[in-house]
């Protein structure tokens, strides 16, 4: 963070505003990941079992320099969580595969 011109001590803040509806959050199981060479693409959608169909609830379009700090910040959040907690377990082979999930590479990017 850079610094203030006004008040070289203090570094600029920024106020982040959260909605009510944004603030109640969406429930994801799956997330679809495409990206091209300007953005990564973020669908995040949820399965429910017996169900054949999925309906995206968010997109995030993000350039790939953010999605790099995001994976970082996840990273750390993660480390972090899990010296507290404890390690979390997933399952890898769940099938269908559920979860955060990269696209197949002969498959079209948004």
């Amino acid at each position: 963070m850079q610094n203030n011109k006004n008040n070289p001590g203090k570094p600029n803040q920024l106020n982040i505003e959260l909605g009510e509806k944004e603030a109640e959050g969406i429930y994801s199981n799956l997330a679809i990941i495409t990206h091209s060479p300007a953005e990564f693409i973020i669908d995040f959608t949820r399965v429910v079992p017996g169900v054949p169909k999925a309906k995206v609830h968010a997109r995030v379009i993000t350039t790939p320099q953010h999605a790099k700090m995001l994976l970082k910040a996840l990273k750390e959040n993660i480390d972090k969580f899990e010296a507290r907690f404890g390690e979390i377990r997933s399952d890898e082979k769940t099938n269908p595969p559920f979860g955060f999930s990269p696209v197949n590479k002969d498959e079209p990017v948004n």
